[in-house]
């Protein structure tokens, strides 16, 4: 068969990398004299690592997750000594698989929505999760009209499809009854089945100004905290620190390590592909 030909057949048979990189491999194989084992597994292997990068490139597209708030420019540094040890277990994953919850508590400027959002980055970088990033005002939003549509059982099932979904700001969420109970649903339906991550500046005393119905609050805080890590990001906000380090000429401080490598975005930029030895999940 002529190579154009098999390279349209490559194509209805869904191997658009295959198909594209033919000629180029068999002129390959025939300069370095490949047998054909090795030509298909050439192909082969071409094939599935284009789908990871596009895999990975559909994830990160359909996350929400903010652009800049990545492990490469967390600062660890600015981060409480706990946290930052509880940061590689993390980063590993199995708390995903397990279907626990990740709670970070703190006043404003403390890091908080930067430290979810760049766990969720690598997520997806690393073991190929589908996350969602969201503010809490507009999934509450977002549900109470398909509450009113009459198809809130659809749109929960549509968010069933992210393993780990992460509520930004849930202390800034005013509601009403109806937002309240949509809120508790969502809540309600993901527990001990899937993993939600929520940052707020209420403490748990406070949650009553989001929930409004003592009962209600209890309710949520239990399954929230019945499979969960807490974390406290106490201290000095981070944006000050930064401000100033930067009215003194120092830049921005180094990060502390504590084996959190970065993984490599997919144009390349800083952000060292997944440590050697990191399960990848297709």
């Amino acid at each position: 068969m002529p190579a154009d030909g098999l390279a349209v057949l490559l194509r209805s048979f869904r191997l658009p990398t295959m198909a594209g990189i033919w000629e180029e491999s068999v002129a390959r194989a025939e300069r370095e004299n490949w047998g054909y084992q090795r030509l298909l597994q050439h192909l082969c292997e071409s094939e599935e690592q284009d789908r990871r990068e596009r895999k990975m490139q559909r994830l990160l597209k359909e996350s929400g997750l903010p652009a800049g708030k990545t492990l490469g420019n967390l600062e660890e540094k600015l981060l409480p000594s706990k946290i930052r040890r509880l940061l590689p277990p993390l980063l590993e994953g199995h708390f995903v698989e397990r279907a626990e919850n990740i709670l970070a508590f703190g006043l404003p400027g403390r890091g908080k929505t930067h430290f979810l959002a760049a766990v969720g980055r690598e997520l997806i970088l690393r073991h190929r999760y589908p996350v969602l990033f969201t503010p809490t005002f507009k999934l509450v939003q977002q549900l109470l009209a398909a509450k009113k549509e009459l198809r809130l059982e659809s749109e929960l099932k549509h968010l069933d499809r992210y393993p780990v979904v992460i509520l930004d700001d849930l202390g800034y969420v005013q509601q009403d009854r109806q937002e309240m109970e949509v809120l508790f649903t969502f809540l309600a339906e993901r527990y001990e089945r899937r993993s939600v991550l929520i940052s707020s500046n209420l403490v748990f005393s406070k949650w009553d100004q989001i929930f409004k119905d003592p009962m209600t609050t209890m309710a949520a805080i239990d399954r929230l905290v019945h499979h969960a890590t807490i974390l406290e990001f106490n201290g000095e906000s981070v944006r000050a620190q930064k401000a100033q380090g930067r009215e003194k000429g120092q830049g921005n401080p180094p990060g502390v390590p504590f084996g959190s490598t970065p993984s490599l975005a997919p144009d390349g930029a800083k952000d060292s592909v997944p440590p050697k030895g990191t399960p990848q999940r297709d």
